[in-house]
């Protein structure tokens, strides 16, 4: 199916022992899920790569015979046009130091669950790619010199995703309701282990 448009990200962090996402103040949100609404100026880009590997060829007696088909490893180019910065922080895995208010790495990616809406090209549809588990990273930011316009430095983040249990050890899962069993509460619950719907979501840092 084609597609049109980026209609909206959400990110979710996960505990990564309980594999489950993580809410409160330990989370983005109440419910723990953080969808990058206009309010934040919302995303960009989300673009993925490497869906799908290409297959190895196998030969036997002078013949083309069968295809050796590796798994794909999924990475997705995200720009937020302007992320709360502590969520931020907390996306990429640097913690706060109490005494100063630095936000330090801390070595480690934390856990985090992706789902990008997008939607049919005659917008009849709405398409979606999961990811139940995965990190982010942000490798620059580049700070450049206002002239007479404003040069902005947006929110470009690196995600690369990982198995994900509930889509049986595989790093995507592909949702629209366009197809006859599509259940957007049950999809919410298997990109979003441990999801339960509540009437608003709150963003825990500005």
């Amino acid at each position: 199916m084609a597609t049109v448009g980026l209609k909206l990200v959400t990110l979710a962090l996960k505990d990564s022992e309980t594999g489950k996402i993580l809410t409160g103040e330990n989370g983005l949100s109440e419910n723990g899920l953080l969808p990058v609404t206009t309010k934040m100026w919302g995303t960009k880009t989300a673009n993925i790569t490497n869906i799908q590997a290409a297959g190895t060829i196998q030969y036997g007696n002078n013949e083309a015979v069968f295809v050796s088909t590796p798994k794909g490893a999924p990475q997705v180019a995200l720009d937020f046009n302007n992320l709360p910065f502590e969520t931020t922080q907390k996306l990429v895995g640097r913690v706060k130091d109490p005494a100063t208010g630095a936000w330090i790495e801390s070595g480690k990616r934390p856990s985090v669950a992706l789902l990008i809406e997008s939607q049919s090209i005659d917008r009849l549809h709405r398409v979606f790619y999961g990811f139940g588990n995965g990190t982010l990273t942000q490798a620059s930011a580049n700070n450049g010199t206002d002239t007479n316009a404003d040069t902005m430095a947006t929110d470009a983040l690196t995600y690369q995703a990982l198995s994900t249990p509930e889509f049986n050890g595989e790093p995507l899962a592909m949702y629209s309701d366009a197809s006859a069993d599509f259940d957007e509460g049950k999809m919410m619950e298997q990109v979003f282990a441990g999801y339960k719907a509540t009437t608003q979501v709150t963003p825990q840092h500005k």
